[in-house]
């Protein structure tokens, strides 16, 4: 009843759809001849696998899930990891092979990094939005870090780092963990009624 009520088998189809489209776009770039260019995959599929896991957050039951006999937090804390690890799984796959900075590693990353912005927003916001912030702010660091320098850059601007720069995995992982903590703890708000 709870993977019915999150369309988590749609969810799970979407995110291989996403992971097809990622291996289009990851062939179609000649990545071994400027790793750079490897970057708008490795930034944008993890944002659109992030947006499809954001939906399947959403409760068309809120009463239900509130007056449930059993608490649904155990059931929130195994469902987003378990999407999160998929979507990671078959993203790092469209890119394995690569000879770039940019490759599995980077791809996984921005997964982690984006699912937590989109866990953390949904406790926020509602699920049906949970995908404008991550949106918002994966397209400001990709259009806006080209030139930028200073020792913040990796924490700030993690989607676009290689994936060897530690510091924007730690960015990553304090996100995923403080949005799948919020989402955990609160579950995705309730969204409003319009009469």
């Amino acid at each position: 009843m709870y993977a019915r009520s999150r369309v988590l088998p749609r969810t799970v189809l979407a995110l291989a759809g996403t992971a097809a489209a990622a291996v289009l776009g990851a062939r179609n770039l000649d990545a071994y001849l400027d790793p750079s260019r490897q970057v708008p995959v490795v930034a944008l599929a993890p944002l659109f696998a992030a947006a499809v896991i954001g939906t399947s957050l959403h409760s068309a039951s809120d009463e239900l899930d509130r007056t449930a006999v059993r608490p649904w937090w155990r059931r929130r804390l195994v469902h987003l990891p378990a999407l999160t690890g998929c979507a990671a799984l078959l993203l790092a796959a469209t890119v394995y092979g690569h000879p770039s900075p940019f490759g599995p590693a980077a791809m996984v990353r921005n997964t982690l990094g984006c699912v937590g912005l989109t866990a953390g927003a949904a406790a926020l916001l509602g699920a049906r939005l949970s995908w404008l912030p991550v949106f918002g702010y994966v397209s400001a660091v990709y259009l806006g870090s080209a030139n930028a320098r200073g020792r913040a850059v990796p924490v700030w601007a993690w989607p676009v780092q290689p994936a060897a720069q530690h510091t924007a995995w730690v960015s990553a992982v304090v996100l995923l963990v403080a949005g799948t903590a919020l989402y955990v703890a609160r579950g995705a708000r309730p969204e409003g009624r319009r009469d």
